[in-house]
């Protein structure tokens, strides 16, 4: 079976500062055989890991939808953010891609779903991400795993990290796939192993944030 980390971020997206090649460190020692590098609203960071590392590497990204976040593995190119829900899946599919919806209720996060925007995509999504480390909220994750056998769907966990620390914490086992439709194949026989994150971790991401910001703030004091 392999290890499957489906959430985590890179010094690429905004609030990390985890360079592609310590993340894939930190997997080898967490033992992590597949990782799908899901950077904020882009793929550069994906795909520099995948070029460090094709074997583990799983190009992904999270993207912001104008009701939710939406998670997607085994992309070719960059789908942007602001677009429509149904939109967004649109071009997730044409490209072949796995789509998995982000944190669902989480009602800290700006990328939270509402029930009925969500309602309008279940149709067209391969998953939902019942457990994620970072949901502050134990009952936000309880809501999600809740809502999939509702619906019948399939589920992802991941761990969101934004820090090496973090790498593992939640995964999937998974039978052996190298395609999103492998992925879907063997999906629905996924083992869940989770953990909580603590909530003082989000202070990493705000650091990240504080320390990008000011290396942009002294870039464009600099004279020319």
């Amino acid at each position: 079976m392999l290890r499957v980390e489906f959430h985590c971020h890179t010094i690429y997206s905004k609030d990390s500062l985890l360079a592609p090649r310590d993340l894939l460190a930190r997997c080898v020692l967490a033992g992590i055989d597949r990782v799908v590098v899901t950077d904020h609203n882009g793929i550069e960071g994906a795909l520099v890991a995948h070029a460090l590392d094709q074997e583990r590497v799983i190009v992904g990204e999270e993207i912001m939808t104008t009701e939710g976040e939406l998670l997607a593995a085994f992309l070719k190119t960059r789908v942007a953010p602001g677009l429509s829900p149904r939109e967004t899946v649109a071009r997730l599919r044409d490209q072949g891609a796995f789509v998995s919806v982000a944190h669902p209720f989480d009602r800290w996060r700006k990328g939270g779903w509402n029930e009925e925007d969500l309602m309008a995509i279940v149709p067209f999504v391969d998953a939902i991400e019942t457990y994620n480390s970072r949901c502050m909220q134990p009952a936000d994750n309880r809501s999600a795993t809740e809502f999939g056998r509702r619906h019948n769907l399939a589920a992802t966990v991941g761990s969101d990290a934004h820090t090496a620390w973090e790498l593992g914490r939640s995964v999937l086992l998974l039978p052996r796939f190298d395609t999103a439709d492998e992925l879907r194949a063997v999906i629905r026989e996924g083992q869940a192993q989770t953990r909580w994150s603590p909530p003082w971790i989000h202070l990493s991401s705000r650091y990240a944030r504080f320390r990008k910001e000011m290396a942009e703030g002294l870039d464009t004091a600099r004279p020319a």
